[in-house]
């Protein structure tokens, strides 16, 4: 394989909660490798930081996302991004509407793993849940991402 950066992006709708939890868990998980990942909005209020929620899932995993700061989903992230993964079916919907020209790109999480049952279920929306929805979100993602690694290294681009 290419040792080529391959760029990854998660996408949720503020970029405060889900995506920067998938992008610190992916990094995380793809410690060494020529993964470079990043996360944005489609809705997000840039510069925001991460969800006090979301730090200290991170922190108690040992993961840390220093410097982060939310941004909106934009033509340039997309067109150097390998793959994109949409934290629900909306958000991929979104993309498709706003930026069609990259469709190719756009997965679910979850489309690599079974969730209560289903592939390719929604990564449910934990703000202002507490921190059992934070807990919950993360161990969907912990395993989504294992599955993405896989169907991202089966490609071997």
């Amino acid at each position: 394989m290419s040792r080529d950066v391959r760029k990854v992006l998660f996408v949720c709708t503020g970029n405060t909660c889900r995506s920067p939890m998938a992008e610190g868990i992916f990094r995380n998980a793809a410690k060494g490798t020529n993964y470079l990942v990043s996360s944005a909005g489609v809705a997000a209020q840039p510069g925001s930081v991460a969800s006090r929620d979301t730090l200290k899932v991170l922190s108690d995993l040992n993961i840390s996302l220093d410097g982060f700061r939310s941004r909106m989903v934009d033509e340039k992230m997309l067109a150097e991004a390998e793959a994109v993964f949409c934290m629900t079916e909306g958000h991929l919907e979104m993309l498709e509407m706003m930026f069609p020209e990259h469709e190719e790109k756009y997965h679910l999480v979850c489309d690599f793993v079974e969730v209560e049952g289903k592939v390719g279920a929604d990564v449910p929306d934990p703000i202002g849940m507490g921190r059992p929805a934070y807990d919950a979100v993360a161990r969907v993602l912990d395993e989504a991402v294992l599955g993405v690694i896989g169907f991202l290294d089966s490609r071997g681009e």
